[in-house]
């Protein structure tokens, strides 16, 4: 033990046993005592106190104490938490005390009983260590035993003390002959005072009241005030006693019933089956306020006949409680280096992903009671958002569930239904969370831009409360109508586009997109993931079949065109069920696919550049646009023939695409002189521009640069060159604005075999997310003006004269070449 103590529960079990006072002379105490600092305790003259000793400086005194027997100064703490009380930290009164017993428990605890004799009054502590010691005056009680007031007080004190008595059972009969066989009052008053139960403030003021009559009104005044307390207490336990005796009697019968029922064989499933739900639910380890409910709900059903329908809703709503992970946790794996290798081994690329997931899982290791995160992949179909989540439950060690979002239309579908439908189930998080068996899932939320929204409700709203961090500890489903807590599930959901979902939704994820693959990425995803996948689901081994990289790229370039490998991974499976009708004809020798093979396998080749193709001619531009499945090739075709001036546009679009194609003809025409068109061209010519693949809906401001170099190509008979793409915003006054999905339209010009790209200036930061591949294959020309982009996109300068071209001559084509490759020139080489 570490401090000085009561040893039992005198004040609860058996009163302090007493000593007559006067044992010790008012001369026969020193003027200097040793001072014991007593905790959670008051000791009074006459009383006879065990205690346990376990601090330094106490075992010290003791020791002293013994060796030259002396008496020693009982004095309490202000506060029982100090360790090493000083002078401010005890009571200015205490009691002089004789070390009766005093028994060795170990090597550093005692175990002493003392007797008290007197009352003290401390002067002044006059030393602190080895342990303290203090002045003192000794004190003595003021009134004379023999006042006749004393003598009335006294008999009262002993009849309320009768009555306290009887009110505690616990107490041995022997405490009512004790009060009765003292004779002198202050001694009572203490008796009464040590072992009344108050709290040691009270207990410090009567030891502190001197005046003897004072002192025994204190002490009757508590006395009367735990009368009372006791009074009222019994009154209430007779009342739980009573309703607790009708419970267990009513408990008792039920037990006595189920007995004779199991003795006649009458014992039917119904009982079993309550009893065995009974079970369930208590080992489900539920919160209060949901045991509560379970309890009170199974309590019902143990009422309702088994033939009710209601039966088997009551029955069917406990079942959901017993089996959700109400405090299941699967373990977490916060190895990082593991999980590192886990998912570069399952998935190639997409770091932004893996760098999210990592950062997690150390700050899981630092800090354990972080909540879950909710992540939303956002790219292009084929990309390996899907699977991802399966390999984060893989590197992290957690269960997996998947919930399919597209097509979702009714909110129930989200929150459940509430019992009183017919059928009713919980929404499909539960669902899920039944099916993980853990509190901490990873939960992937697929196709979340898919959500619907009618009638039946916004399931995209109900979304709020389970992807929002600060409410999902407590999620309500309708059909449980208590909190479940979600905060522990890791979120991945996955989107092809951001724009559908709502914004309040998307604020509460934190976004990662992903993008498409160059062909370098998609050969190697092919080596590594693809190729050994349909190997195996083919029943193929490598002694069977060996592709070479050439075929790779041959199937990548010529056989697909797509932002991820779902396709490609299609072509390698057409190319294993050719070569397994083989093997299973008996041809057992290794076969070499090579780019002969594949177009031998697969037929001629489906995709081809045709760039080079359409800009034959003047008037067509390739542009770059930006689709769900990732970036893509735009061309605008423009012609021109006899009419009134006017202009078409073709291609189902969208009002910002038609405002572009107006600002590219009024920009033309301001500067119609400097490129030698003739100023009134539009009088007796129409124009029309078309933007093929004319079922696809287009729209966005990012084609507005090709569509001017479309209309200046066709105006001046000059082509644009075969080589090069372009995307930007154009304003009237020829500046080009930065637009977005640059690292999309990159990949996508890559793709189609594109060696030039013509960019806004201010689009020059985002290269630093394309792949390397991609940046050392193409070259970069960045603008800010409109005469920029028609010099590095047309074969030859439009500029005819002087007046666009500072420094020309007249007559002859501006000598403006394209900017010099230095940092922050036009053109760049990446």
């Amino acid at each position: 033990m570490s401090d000085e103590k009561k040893k039992g529960t005198a004040a609860s079990a058996m009163p302090t046993a007493m000593a007559p006072p006067g044992l010790i002379n008012k001369e026969d105490i020193p003027q200097v005592l040793p001072i014991l600092p007593l905790r959670n305790s008051v000791f009074f003259p006459g009383g006879v106190l065990p205690l346990a000793v376990g601090r330094q400086k106490t075992i010290a005194l003791i020791k002293d104490a013994v060796r030259d027997d002396q008496v020693i100064g009982v004095v309490t703490q202000r506060r029982a938490e100090e360790e090493d009380p000083g002078a401010a930290d005890l009571y200015t009164m205490g009691t002089v005390a004789r070390i009766v017993k005093l028994l060795k428990m170990g090597e550093d605890n005692y175990s002493l009983v003392v007797q008290g004799l007197a009352r003290f009054r401390v002067v002044e502590l006059v030393q602190e260590a080895p342990y303290l010691k203090a002045r003192v005056d000794a004190v003595e009680d003021k009134t004379s035993a023999e006042n006749v007031e004393v003598e009335a007080l006294g008999i009262n004190l002993k009849k309320l003390a009768r009555e306290v008595i009887e009110l505690m059972p616990e107490l041995p009969a022997a405490a009512t002959e004790l009060v009765e066989s003292i004779t002198h009052p202050g001694h009572l008053a203490d008796l009464i005072a040590a072992n009344v139960d108050v709290p040691i403030e009270e207990k410090q003021a009567v030891l502190e009241t001197v005046d003897l009559k004072a002192r025994m009104k204190l002490v009757l005044e508590l006395l009367n005030r735990k009368r009372e307390i006791l009074k009222l207490s019994n009154k209430i336990d007779s009342a739980v006693k009573g309703e607790m005796s009708k419970t267990q009697r009513e408990y008792y019968l039920r037990q006595q019933l189920k007995a004779i029922k199991e003795e006649l064989g009458e014992m039917g499933e119904e009982e079993e089956e309550l009893d065995e739900l009974q079970e369930r639910l208590k080992k489900a380890a539920l919160p209060p306020d949901v045991e509560k409910v379970a309890n009170k709900e199974l309590n019902r059903l143990k009422t309702i006949p088994a033939a009710s329908s209601e039966y088997t809703v009551a029955r069917t709503y406990l079942d959901w409680i017993a089996d959700l992970p109400w405090s299941k946790l699967s373990e977490d794996n916060l190895d990082i280096e593991n999980a590192r290798q886990q998912l570069d081994k399952d998935h190639f690329g997409i770091k932004k992903v893996k760098k999210r997931i990592l950062e997690y899982l150390a700050v899981r290791k630092l800090k354990n009671d972080m909540r879950g995160p909710i992540l939303c992949l956002v790219g292009p179909p084929g990309v390996g958002k899907t699977s991802l989540g399966q390999s984060v439950a893989k590197a992290t060690g957690r269960k997996f569930v998947r919930l399919s979002l597209g097509g979702v239309r009714d909110e129930a579908e989200i929150r459940g239904h509430r019992r009183t439908y017919v059928g009713a189930l919980p929404g499909r998080f539960i669902q899920s969370m039944k099916k993980a068996g853990t509190k901490n899932p990873v939960m992937m939320l697929d196709e979340i831009d898919k959500l619907g929204a009618d009638f039946r409700g916004d399931p995209s709203a109900a979304l709020l409360e389970v992807l929002d961090p600060e409410q999902n500890n407590t999620f309500s489903d309708h059909y449980l109508d208590v909190p479940f807590d979600l905060s522990k599930v890791m979120f991945v959901a996955t989107a092809n586009q951001l724009d559908p979902i709502p914004g309040p939704l998307r604020d509460r994820m934190e976004i990662i997109e992903l993008s498409g693959y160059t062909f370098e990425e998609k050969q190697s995803i092919a080596r590594i993931h693809l190729v050994p996948k349909q190997l195996k689901e083919h029943g193929l081994n490598p002694d069977h079949i060996e592709i070479t990289d050439e075929a790779l790229l041959t199937l990548t370039t010529s056989y697909t065109r797509e932002a991820g490998v779902r396709n490609l991974e299609r072509r390698i499976a057409d190319i294993c069920r050719a070569v397994a009708v083989e093997v299973a004809g008996g041809k057992l020798d290794k076969q070499t696919i090579n780019a002969e093979r594949v177009k031998e396998i697969l037929g001629p080749e489906m995709f081809y550049s045709e760039v080079a193709e359409r800009t034959e001619v003047p008037g067509v531009a390739t542009g770059l646009a930006w689709t769900a499945a990732g970036g893509d090739l735009l061309f605008i075709e423009a012609t021109k023939m006899a009419g009134k001036g006017g202009m078409t546009l073709t291609g189902q679009l969208g009002d910002v695409m038609k405002e572009s194609a107006t600002a590219a003809l009024s920009y033309l025409r301001s500067k119609s002189e400097q490129l030698g068109i003739s100023s009134n061209f539009l009088e007796k010519t129409d124009i029309h521009l078309h933007f093929p693949a004319g079922s696809i809906p287009k729209d966005g401001p990012s084609a507005g640069v090709t569509i001017l170099t479309a209309l200046t190509s066709l105006l001046t008979g000059i082509r644009v060159r075969h080589d090069t793409a372009m995307t930007g915003e154009a304003t009237l006054r020829g500046l080009v604005l930065p637009v977005g999905g640059i690292k999309e339209k990159v990949l996508a010009a890559h793709r189609a075999g594109i060696k030039r790209v013509i960019l806004p200036e201010r689009c020059r930061k985002d290269l630093v997310d394309v792949p390397d591949q991609a940046k050392n294959e193409l070259e970069f020309i960045f603008v800010s003006q409109m005469d920029e982009v028609l010099k590095a996109a047309l074969e030859t300068s439009p500029f005819k004269s002087s007046a666009g071209t500072p420094g020309g001559e007249p007559g002859k084509e501006a000598s403006l070449p394209p900017a010099s490759t230095e940092p922050g020139s036009p053109e760049v080489r990446a």
